[in-house]
């Protein structure tokens, strides 16, 4: 068992790159698509981490990475202090049993020919272990009560459920096996507001409940406010921002950060009008041929000739001080007030 404090998933310096080839016969490779590159992190029992940014920026790559679904070009993910990155076989499928998956799109994540009941019993399939042929009935209605639906649900089919209700199916079958950490890619992207709002305040009493590590993608900077412990911002495959909820939320120094906040709705038409929006330049660079030096450069309003030179490093500035002073990827990272949401 690990200590209060060491971190149940810990990710150094990862990348994926995606080769881009040319040619029918003879391939020959012309570049790469860089859809991650050195992201790091540390994630701790109980705690969620909150990943967020613009699609196409390595969101739902970071999350196939953490699970094996991908294999990283460089860098290591240690689950309690082993390294799972060249697992295989019954090590890989071990470890997979403590860190699952809640995938985006309830209603193509879930088999239509399948029952409620054989959907969320598979895991036990995989792993007998976790629950004995005669109790996964029961196992499996556990789970549904679990997540909120009724055990009588147990022979019925997806298409039988709303988007909401799949949901929370989905949610149950990561639960099966008791994981410890569970990946959560945009949940409720696909989702009304207030449904939205139901599975959040579902996934906040399981994490209680069982003592589960999140990480939570989205690009609904409003949702993750709500779940995350820490936060992570996200452009063009590295983090640019990162911090805790109210340093990233209420003090952002990173340019990148601070247009994404002022672009999240406001309800109060007084605090609107005191609020300034950013509007970005141009659209988001190609990840195959990202900006030399800040990859966010050519889109922000601070840049200067250094900026194109030398590569900002995630670090805490050291002019800043109080909640300001997180870290952030930005050679003039400064406090911007009037952005905050």
């Amino acid at each position: 068992m690990a200590e209060p404090d060491e971190p149940v998933l810990e990710v150094r310096d990862l990348a994926k790159l995606y080769p881009l080839t040319q040619g029918v016969v003879v391939k020959r490779r012309i570049g790469a698509v860089r859809a991650v590159d050195t992201v790091s992190f540390a994630l701790r029992r109980g705690e969620t981490l909150g990943i967020v940014g613009e699609s196409g920026c390595g969101k739902s790559t970071v999350a196939k990475l953490l699970v094996s679904l991908e294999r990283p070009t460089a860098g290591t993910i240690h689950y309690r202090g082993e390294d799972i990155t060249r697992l295989s076989g019954r090590a890989l499928r071990a470890v997979r049993r403590n860190i699952q998956m809640v995938f985006q799109d309830p209603y193509t994540s879930l088999n239509p020919r399948m029952t409620v009941g054989d959907i969320i019993g598979e895991p036990f399939e995989i792993h007998p272990e976790a629950a004995p042929k005669g109790d996964r009935r029961r196992a499996v209605q556990e789970l549904l009560e679990v997540v909120g639906l009724s055990p009588e649900h147990l022979n019925r089919y997806p298409h039988q459920f709303s988007g909401g209700q799949r949901q929370r199916i989905g949610i149950a079958r990561g639960l099966a096996l008791r994981p410890e950490v569970i990946v959560a890619d945009e949940p409720v992207s696909a989702l009304d507001v207030s449904v939205q709002a139901q599975v959040v305040n579902l996934m906040e009493r399981l994490q209680d409940e069982f003592g589960l590590a999140y990480v939570f993608i989205a690009h609904d900077l409003s949702v993750v406010r709500h779940i995350a412990d820490r936060v992570a911002v996200m452009y063009l495959g590295r983090f640019a921002e990162t911090g805790t909820g109210p340093e990233i939320y209420d003090h952002p120094t990173h340019p990148y950060t601070q247009a994404l906040l002022s672009a999240v709705p406001v309800p109060d038409p007084v605090a609107r009008t005191r609020r300034t929006r950013i509007l970005l330049p141009g659209d988001v660079p190609s990840p195959a041929n990202p900006p030399s030096g800040c990859r966010f450069r050519t889109r922000c309003w601070k840049a200067q000739e250094r900026c194109a030179t030398e590569t900002p490093v995630l670090a805490v500035p050291t002019d800043l001080a109080g909640p300001a002073a997180h870290a952030s990827a930005c050679h003039f990272a400064e406090e911007r007030t009037e952005v905050r949401a």
